[in-house]
């Protein structure tokens, strides 16, 4: 989880390869109006997200037998409980941070995404920390970024 621009997508591609679960692409699970609002640099409300929110409970839900890695932005606690609520077990959520300076850039070089970098500061905005994650600063490269997740798991257990 993290804001957009952090690297949530590359980083659970490359966790869910490394542990052989499917990846969910919460981005992929936004209804058109959704994705059109953004991109035409309107943050989204409480009211856009709770369909989509839905959705992806339904998806964690049908997948919880087998497991899965999740890249979702899940920036407020309450859009957390909702998709923890899907399920019995208790999810493991990383947080992926860095500074505003540092995701921006990194949203200026993106291509073909439908989050403009306008969007960064409601981002930063709606960010509430969470306080039971994984918390790893996206310094690193994504390779170093997933041994760090695995070995922070690793440690927890």
């Amino acid at each position: 989880m993290g804001v957009s621009g952090c690297g949530k997508s590359t980083i659970a591609a490359l966790l869910a390869k490394k542990l052989s679960l499917p990846f969910l692409e919460a981005d992929d699970f936004h209804p058109l109006a959704n994705k059109e609002k953004m991109a035409a640099k309107i943050p989204l409300t409480d009211e856009d997200r709770l369909p989509w929110l839905q959705k992806l409970g339904e998806e964690i839900k049908s997948n919880q037998e087998i497991g899965f890695v999740l890249a979702c932005s899940a920036l407020k606690e309450s859009y957390r409980q909702l998709l923890q609520s899907a399920i019995d077990e208790p999810l493991q959520i990383v947080f992926l941070h860095g500074s505003f300076e540092q995701i921006l850039q990194r949203m200026n070089v993106r291509q073909n995404h439908f989050m403009p970098s306008d969007l960064l500061k409601s981002q930063f905005k709606d960010l509430e920390i969470p306080q039971n994650a994984l918390n790893i600063d996206i310094q690193k490269s994504p390779a170093a970024i997933v041994e760090e997740i695995l070995r922070q798991i690793e440690n927890s257990n």
